[in-house]
């Protein structure tokens, strides 16, 4: 069941938002050759704390981390260690903070100095398969409609869509409904009432879209070895269209 949020949940949620997108600005600053994945985190976890906030992903579900920290072929929920951030590598940073009761969910992908070719295109598509997959959503819009959109973006552009991992719901709890897939069919599913709060966040692969989980229970990498990128946003969906809380 989707959880509307009335507009004094919103207003409260403005502040954990706030502090994501400007943590997310702030690391695309900072990021560099030469840091380990695990310094990345330590500066997400500094600032989300700086800003009275408190670390969502830290010990969520057993994870040991304040950030996603996910190195080329990783795709999602790369666990920040002693991985070294070289020129010409593409990392996702995926976080989310947790103030006034609610949550706020963001992810960008980084690139590290000069990427090739492949990677630079695969980064700006998928930021754009984002926007594809809000463009015309407002109350009313079926669920599969965004998951549609994206799915075909990233297709016309020689990409793949992951299936396993998908965009949600947020509020008091990091993941509520509905679930936000990539892929999918047009005018299928739930229509978004008005006061919907969600995270839309494509994942896209370089390659074929399937994965594989490493030991660790939580590093998902692309089964092909190829690269991957991530995009989110936390969105309210209203009447005449979305407003975008992490921007």
């Amino acid at each position: 069941m989707i959880v509307v949020k009335s507009e004094d949940e919103i207003a409260r949620m403005r502040e954990p938002c706030a502090v994501v997108r400007d943590c997310l600005a702030y690391i695309g600053e900072k990021i560099t050759a030469g840091m380990t994945t695990r310094e990345v985190d330590a500066l997400v976890e500094q600032f989300i704390r700086a800003q009275g906030a408190i670390p969502s992903c830290l010990g969520y579900g057993g994870f040991p981390a304040s950030a996603c920290v996910s190195v080329n072929e990783v795709v999602v929920h790369g666990i920040p260690g002693e991985r070294v951030l070289r020129e010409g590598d593409i990392v996702s940073v995926d976080l989310c903070a947790y103030k006034n009761g609610f949550h706020g969910d963001g992810a960008r992908t980084f690139c590290i100095g000069k990427v090739s070719a492949e990677k630079e295109k695969l980064v700006r598509i998928t930021e754009e398969c984002f926007y594809a997959g809000i463009d015309g959503v407002k109350a009313g819009t079926p669920l599969g409609d965004i998951g549609f959109r994206v799915q075909k973006h990233a297709e016309e552009h020689g990409f793949s869509v992951i299936r396993a991992y998908t965009g949600h719901g947020i509020g008091r709890e990091m993941h509520e409904d509905p679930a936000v897939p990539n892929f999918g069919r047009q005018g299928a599913g739930i229509r978004l009432p008005a006061g919907a709060v969600i995270c839309v966040e494509p994942m896209i692969a370089a390659g074929k879209w399937r994965v594989k989980v490493l030991p660790d229970g939580w590093t998902a990498v692309m089964a092909d070895g190829r690269p991957a990128a991530h995009y989110e946003n936390t969105l309210v969906v209203r009447e005449d269209g979305v407003e975008i809380l992490t921007l």
